[in-house]
């Protein structure tokens, strides 16, 4: 399997879960801005013309885009490793909580923060709008280890999104104790700790390449 990923992008989650699995993989690192696989040169933009990360080329030779997609295909790959659920009320709870990362955290709250062209009054318009969405999850994990009643690949996705708040000082962890402890929880993870410490290192790469070519 290869996995095209930008550093602490929500690709991350993908890593993750490959790590919880223990499947091999091979790791394409694309830039954010040139949209270059790192490993070979080559554009990105061919894989997907739409140059977003995650994509996965399956052993099979197929193409899939889409965090949510690409996680549950990973679940239901190796479902020894139990990311997923059954089929039932389990399933659907399983398609909320990536639904509820993927569009009210992901895109709806953090993408416009973290955003250096967007106005400064669309982000107070958006902090003031959206943060009750921490509320909702902060009150959900209150008492719980993970969204369900086991690890699966949406801690993988709510990690790797809370973790951008290393980049958005306005989102301040300490207001929403229930989700701080569950970040802090899961960072100690095997999974979590190492597929985390090996994209900083990429990052800092990043940005030290891109403040070279600036």
């Amino acid at each position: 399997m290869d996995l095209y990923f930008s550093p602490l992008a929500c690709s991350l989650a993908t890593r993750i879960a490959l790590y919880e699995v223990g499947a091999a993989a091979t790791y394409l690192e694309v830039d954010p801005k040139t949209k270059i696989v790192l490993n070979d040169g080559s554009d990105f933009r061919i894989v997907n013309p739409l140059g977003l990360v995650p994509t996965v080329r399956t052993d099979d030779g197929d193409l899939l885009t889409e965090n949510a997609a690409i996680l549950q295909y990973v679940a239901d790959r190796f479902p020894d490793a139990k990311l997923g659920t059954s089929p039932g009320m389990d399933r659907s709870r399983l398609h909320q909580w990536l639904c509820f990362i993927g569009t009210e955290l992901h895109k709806g709250l953090f993408i416009p923060i973290l955003d250096r062209t967007a106005p400064e009054e669309m982000k107070v318009h958006v902090l003031k709008k959206n943060l009750t969405r921490l509320d909702h999850l902060d009150n959900h994990l209150r008492d719980r280890a993970f969204l369900l009643d086991h690890f699966t690949v949406a801690d993988a996705y709510l990690v790797t999104v809370i973790n951008w708040t290393m980049a958005t000082p306005p989102i301040e962890l300490a207001k929403w104790p229930a989700v701080k402890a569950y970040y802090e929880r899961l960072r100690a993870r095997p999974s979590i700790a190492r597929a985390i410490a090996e994209e900083f290192e990429l990052y800092k790469a990043e940005l030290a390449r891109h403040k070279a070519a600036a």
